[in-house]
């Protein structure tokens, strides 16, 4: 299997959020846990990957990064 692109998880204070996974979703969330999981040799919980995941997209995102580059300008 290749190398998986999201590395260890930091230890980080969170900020609680609640929200609702389609079903394929959290079943793909949990197979990388897995995966990670066997890669690393530690256990992952698959809800802790969601937000390294974001951060992760939002950091390559060239539109976004484009955007959040420009302060945004008032009427």
């Amino acid at each position: 299997m290749s190398k998986l692109k999201l590395g260890p998880i930091p230890d980080d204070k969170p900020v609680k959020i609640a929200l609702e996974l389609p079903a394929a979703l959290h079943r793909d969330l949990v197979a990388y846990a897995e995966a990670l999981s066997r890669q690393s040799g530690q256990p992952v919980d698959p809800a802790r990957l969601i937000a390294p995941m974001l951060e992760h997209f939002m950091r390559n995102d060239r539109g976004f990064r484009r955007g959040a580059a420009k302060p945004e300008t008032g009427p």
